[in-house]
């Protein structure tokens, strides 16, 4: 999707669609709405923005860099099924500068609520969120939050700018047609530094309000007539500050003007036009493909200075466990040991403390890691812990979720006969443990077929009944998807097998997965291989696994060894800004989507048959195979148009 040897004011042709019932943008030949050419000084505050910047939307599959060249800006037209995120984004691009500093000026950026017909909202801060869109190595991955409703944005001379827009539509969401808008406003200088405070100032409405707090909170007790005067004192200052020139912006002589109706005094702000159409499927709360990916313990005790089993500790823990719930991923903790070797667990507490049954009950989550050995030192010895959290896990409905994770791609005899032994000592008081190993061959010095390929097809036989989920690198199959059938005929889907699939150094371009500078579609990709290939579940090895560092806001470097962005899905918010909120990268917006199309897919093959769903895929040129895939994003519309026209009744 490399556009960036077109003119700036060329007529490029039409590009992909934005996700919505196969609706994509329209085209005119009208790529700019310039009132005519600019003369002697620029004041924003009298032109019209769209003389100033370049304002124009690309899908959520568009990799929107630096030198990303405008389109005409069309309305944003989107589709979601309740209890879904859809994403889109915003570029902006300066026509001319305007300000006296380094940048060529700042745009204003503001959100309404969508609306219905029927008075249904979908509600900016709640269901409607911006981020920025931040280069890491130069290209774009970071979705930093924006302030809601109204935020403002640098721009910089020759240089796109991209917001990340997502609508999340809860699942009592009454379907509809939802609208609104997003306005961006370029600002003078003049505006801007009137919007800052200097110390003297915020001092001063410091101890305004201070006072206001000192007067109001010593009143319970107090004779009425004192509470009275207290009250009065109280909002005389309140009315001496709102009243005061930092806000005089809010005011009329008719009183405090909406954010929204303000700027629609001037006819000089660019509109984009914003509807989703929420339709009544409602996505599953629990994933019906388990996504299970690991977050480095170790990593966040390092870079955030939290002691192993601290409170911190704790606290830390939870929050990454919650924010990625929201992603349908299932998330483990993890820390490596020797040759591979791994501790995985997805609740740190114990199995008898109630955060256990909060975490494990959760219907988002769809998998659970049981640890193999204690996360925390205990009284009791490490197996005499290990059997009692099982035995207590095993009284629970949510049991049918556990697995355990204990090895990493074992290469050799040695490390298949520690699966074994492990796997043993777990089933001899747990039979009905669901072990899952990752591997991409057999034990390289006892092979277990004259090829390597057949060595490793011979895997489930070696490892029966010690592994239940064979977990394979899709690195093996190259572009053979018809390899398939040789790894599940295999397995022994009556006795519990399963077949998952992972991805991590490989494979490598042009095959799906989660790499830095791959296309948005390859990072989506990875979802449609795993529906095609008929996979149950898939893991991914890390999402915070950066370089070691001790301050939370060090920048971030990726392993040495590793293809960037292997093993990073996010990023500390430390980094970008003070919050201390994970910062999303596009690929885990792309996994999210993925995901939602593998339940738009299972929807369709429940109606009309799994083949049927198979040539969907295919005949709208979304997913064909693991070379053969749409660069574009309009199959992708076609594709969910396709199931939403089939399926809405």
């Amino acid at each position: 999707m490399d556009n960036s040897g077109n003119p700036q004011d060329t007529v490029v042709p039409p590009v992909e669609g934005v996700a919505g019932g196969g609706t994509a943008y329209g085209w005119n030949d009208n790529c700019s709405q310039s009132s005519g050419p600019l003369n002697g000084s620029i004041n924003p505050t009298e032109i019209p923005t769209a003389d100033l910047v370049h304002v124009w939307c690309m899908p959520s599959t568009a990799n929107v860099g630096p030198q990303e060249m405008p389109r005409p800006l069309e309305p944003i037209n989107l589709l979601a099924a309740r209890n879904e995120r859809e994403s889109v984004q915003i570029a902006l691009r300066p026509k001319v500068s305007w300000s006296s500093s380094s940048t060529a000026g700042v745009v204003q950026v503001q959100c309404s609520d969508l609306c219905s017909a029927s008075g249904d909202r979908l509600v900016v801060g709640q269901s409607l969120m911006l981020r920025r869109v931040v280069p890491i190595l130069g290209v774009p991955d970071a979705l930093v939050p924006l302030d809601l409703p109204v935020c403002q944005i640098s721009l910089f001379p020759g240089e796109t700018t991209a917001v990340w827009v997502s609508i999340d539509a809860p699942s009592a969401q009454p379907p509809g047609l939802y609208e609104g808008e997003i306005i961006i406003t370029s600002k003078a200088d003049t505006e801007l530094s009137s919007q800052c405070l200097g110390k003297g100032e915020k001092h001063r409405l410091f101890m305004e309000l201070r006072n206001c707090l000192d007067n109001v909170e010593p009143i319970e007790g107090k004779p009425l007539h004192e509470v009275v005067e207290r009250a009065k004192s109280t909002a005389t200052t309140l009315r001496r500050v709102i009243f005061s020139p930092l806000f005089s912006e809010f005011f009329s002589d008719n009183g405090p003007i909406d954010m929204m109706d303000e700027d629609a005094i001037s006819n000089l702000s660019v509109r984009v036009k914003l509807s989703l159409t929420v339709w009544d499927f409602i996505l599953p709360a629990t994933p019906s493909l388990p996504a299970v990916i690991g977050i480095s313990d170790t990593v966040i005790e390092d870079r955030f200075g939290v002691r192993h089993g601290s409170a911190e500790w704790y606290e830390a823990l939870d929050q990454h466990f919650k924010w990625l719930l929201q992603y349908r991923i299932s998330p483990f903790f993890c820390r490596w040991g020797e040759s591979m070797r791994v501790l995985t667990y997805t609740c740190p507490w114990p199995a008898d403390h109630p955060k256990s049954d909060e975490y494990f009950s959760d219907p988002r989550l769809a998998a659970y890691a049981v640890p193999y050995s204690p996360v925390l030192s205990s009284n009791d010895g490490a197996k005499d812990y290990v059997r009692k959290e099982i035995e207590l896990l095993r009284t629970k409905a949510h049991w049918k979720k556990a697995y355990f994770y204990l090895w990493d791609e074992p290469l050799n005899m040695e490390h298949y006969s520690s699966v074994r032994n492990m796997a043993s000592e777990l089933r001899a008081y747990a039979p009905d443990a669901r072990v899952l190993t990752t591997y991409y061959c057999g034990p390289s010095d006892a092979p277990l077929g004259p090829t390597p390929f057949e060595s490793f097809v011979k895997v489930p036989k070696f490892l029966r009944p010690h592994t239940q989920i064979y977990c394979t690198s899709e690195w093996v199959l190259g572009n053979r998807e018809d390899l398939v059938k040789d790894i599940v005929t295999e397995l022994q889907p009556e006795n519990g097998e399963e077949w998952w699939t992972y991805v991590c150094m490989g494979p490598s371009d042009p095959h799906p997965n989660w790499h830095l500078g791959m296309r948005g579609s390859q990072h989506r990709a990875v979802m449609w291989r795993v529906w095609k290939e008929g996979g149950t579940g898939f893991l991914y090895w890390g999402a915070n696994c950066y370089e070691k560092a001790t301050v939370p806001s060090a920048e971030i470097r990726f392993r040495r060894g590793l293809p960037p962005g292997d093993g990073v899905l996010f990023y500390p918010g430390e980094v970008f800004s003070s919050s201390r909120q994970p910062v999303a990268s596009l690929r885990l917006e792309r996994i999210l989507s993925g995901l939602q199309d593998i339940e738009y897919l299972n929807l369709y093959a429940s109606r009309y048959g799994r083949d049927e769903g198979l040539a969907l895929l295919e005949k709208t040129g979304t997913y064909l195979g693991p070379e053969r895939y749409t660069i574009e994003h309009l199959p992708i519309d076609v594709m969910r148009g396709e199931i939403f026209n089939a399926c809405r009744h």
